[in-house]
Order: structure tokens, then C-alpha cells, then sequence
């Protein structure tokens, strides 16, 4: 497990950016934390990090956007970016087909509030929570 400090959204960004640079494709990243805590901050660094020039927003009331990753010499051509904050079942992610995507070569997906669809991710989920400790100050936990 890799623990960090971040102490504004700029760091959280830039820790993720950095992190998007090891990502090899395939890869699912579960972001865990409270309302507020930094997660879309950091889907936004992670997506800056492989390259994505159009702006990310949380996929709150869409659950899963799409991002194409063009002009890189990455195999990654895809992010796949889900919130599953008001899904009431595994059943509503895999109705809109993003399970499609889990795991693909090419593609990196990584989950708003993936507790609320645990049963349906593959067990080689990479999790990094994020509490919040005072102000913008955030401890970042990679398992």
C-alpha cells in the first residue's frame, strides 16, 4: 500500500497525473472517499495523465462516460470513467454495459463509489481512498 499527503486539489491532480503514467491498460481503480473528498479531482489528474485534452467531469447523472484517448503511443485508448453513486444494484451497471470494459487491453476504468457495485468488479480492483484530514488536505491510501 502507497500512502500520501496531498495538501490542495492542484496535488491530488498532480499525484494522480503522475500515477495515470504507470497505469499499463486493463487496469480498474476504485476511488473510495466521502462526498467532497477528491475523487473526480483525481479522475481528472488520471485522465490529464494519459492524455485526454477534453474536460472531465463526475458522471453523476450519465453513471459512465467514455473518453477516447487519441495521439499517444499507449496501447490505452480508452478511460472509462463511472459513477455509481446512485445505482441501487450491480444489476444498473451491468444494464448500461459498462462490465463490457472491465479489464479490456486497451482500457483503463476507473469508479466513482465502487462499494455501491463491489459483487460485479473482478477482485483485481486497485483501490485508492481518500480522506479528507482538514481543509483541502488529503491522505491518499493506494492498495
Amino acid at each position: 500500500m502507497n500512502k500520501t499527503t496531498t495538501n490542495s486539489e492542484q496535488e491530488t491532480f498532480d499525484w494522480a497525473k503522475n500515477f495515470a503514467r504507470e497505469l499499463k491498460g486493463s487496469e480498474i481503480i476504485g476511488l473510495v472517499g466521502d462526498l467532497g473528498a477528491g475523487k473526480t479531482v483525481f479522475a481528472k489528474g488520471l485522465a490529464n495523465g494519459l492524455g485526454i485534452k477534453k474536460t472531465v467531469a463526475s458522471p453523476t447523472f450519465v453513471i459512465m462516460k467514455v473518453y477516447e484517448i487519441k495521439n499517444q503511443k499507449s496501447k490505452i485508448k480508452n478511460l472509462i470513467h463511472i459513477d455509481a453513486y446512485r445505482l441501487k444494484s450491480e444489476a444498473d451497471i451491468m444494464a448500461i454495459g459498462a462490465d463490457e470494459y472491465f479489464g479490456r487491453k486497451n482500457t483503463i476504468t476507473v469508479i466513482e463509489w465502487p462499494e455501491n457495485i463491489k459483487k460485479c468488479l473482478p477482485k483485481n480492483v486497485i483501490y485508492i481512498n481518500i480522506n479528507i484530514k482538514e481543509g483541502d488536505k488529503r491522505i491518499i491510501n493506494k492498495k
